[in-house]
């Protein structure tokens, strides 16, 4: 018999594939199954290929290939299609257990779902990643809930994974979060804050283009010394590079971007949460408005036919216009978090 693995991996995406290859980096065997088997085939073969990783044709096998308590991450669509794949692994189960989501799920199906993990006998942890594919491969940020008792076995494991922070990059971007959907929700307030960023960011855009005149060259350079200050980030750092990419004709492509954006649902479970609850995540919320108005190209473009805004350009002093572009984005930043720390109070 082959040596049993440390973990189990459900669904070989690419977030999935890039967490199973960043576990299997830290010294840990990985046992994967993906529905579709020759997915999982073109892994082994493939980017898995040399490493310490067991393919499992059906999920009894991948329980079986696990050591106890098993530990096995879900990394599918959300909805149904999780409920299907914990209700086919429960019967090969052993008591204590553990069940992980790692997809973007609604926190309230979490708090469903561990209910009755737990009350079948087994650990649930509803568990929030962050960082896309490329944090999935190199350091994701991880926001585990869900049943307490799995956290001391998940936590080598995630926090080795998880991306690090501090003066000596040792203190691991992942911590317990709470109980039953507590990762979840904190995972869908972190994205909720990111959906209000991206509009900030447009306008501050919006207006340096349209009231100051600024070119796609001078937009890179006034985001690249924003982003070595206050308003370093992510978010930050990638509008700085749009700006400096060509397309194969020359030309800047952020220029042919179609103004039409699309929606996962995140930013509108936080902002329905809000509203249940009672506190004010405005900026989240006018987020997913504008989502929603940008997604109306067509009747965007018949109403400008009939009601066209003023296009002043500004004659004043330029820099000391965009010091105060970057301030009021600051200002929009400290208020975002501010009002998700507030849902997360009222939360839990």
């Amino acid at each position: 018999m082959s040596e049993p693995c440390d973990f189990g991996l459900i669904g070989l995406a690419v977030m999935g594939e890039n967490l199973a290859l960043n576990v299997e980096s830290r010294g840990h065997r990985v046992a994967v199954y993906n529905r579709t088997t020759s997915v999982m085939e073109e892994f082994i073969a493939g980017r898995a290929a040399g490493k310490a990783f067991v393919g499992c044709k059906e999920l009894k096998e991948l329980v079986a290939a696990c050591s106890r308590p098993r530990k096995i991450m879900i990394m599918v669509k959300a909805g149904p299609a999780g409920d299907a794949v914990i209700d086919a692994l429960k019967p090969h189960l052993d008591p204590g257990d553990i069940i992980i989501d790692g997809g973007n799920t609604y926190y309230a199906d979490t708090e469903r779902r561990t209910k009755a993990v737990e009350e079948a006998g087994f650990l649930f942890s509803g568990t929030g990643v962050s960082g896309g594919e490329e944090g999935a491969l190199k350091g994701p940020s991880l926001m585990p809930g869900g049943s307490a008792d799995s956290w001391p076995h998940l936590k080598p494991i995630f926090q080795g994974i998880a991306a690090k922070v501090g003066p000596n990059e040792d203190i691991p971007c992942c911590e317990w979060v709470g109980p039953r959907g507590a990762g979840h929700n904190v995972k869908m307030v972190h994205t909720g804050n990111e959906y209000g960023g991206m509009p900030h960011n447009s306008e501050a855009y919006s207006m340096k283009t349209e009231t100051l005149g600024l070119d796609n060259d001078e937009l890179y350079n006034v985001f690249a010394e924003w982003n070595t200050g206050e308003l370093d980030s992510y978010l930050i750092e990638i509008t700085r590079d749009i700006f400096s990419v060509k397309d194969a004709d020359g030309t800047h492509l952020v220029d042919k971007v179609l103004d039409r954006a699309g929606a996962k649902g995140t930013g509108k479970w936080m902002s329905q949460l809000a509203l249940d609850l009672g506190t004010p995540s405005t900026l989240v919320t006018e987020a997913v408005y504008a989502r929603g108005l940008s997604a109306r190209k067509d009747e965007r473009v018949r109403a400008s036919e009939s009601l066209n805004g003023p296009a002043p350009l500004y004659d004043g002093d330029k820099a000391a216009f965009i010091e105060a572009i970057r301030q009021a984005l600051y200002a929009s930043k400290i208020v975002s978090y501010a009002q998700g720390f507030v849902l997360l109070r009222a939360a839990a």
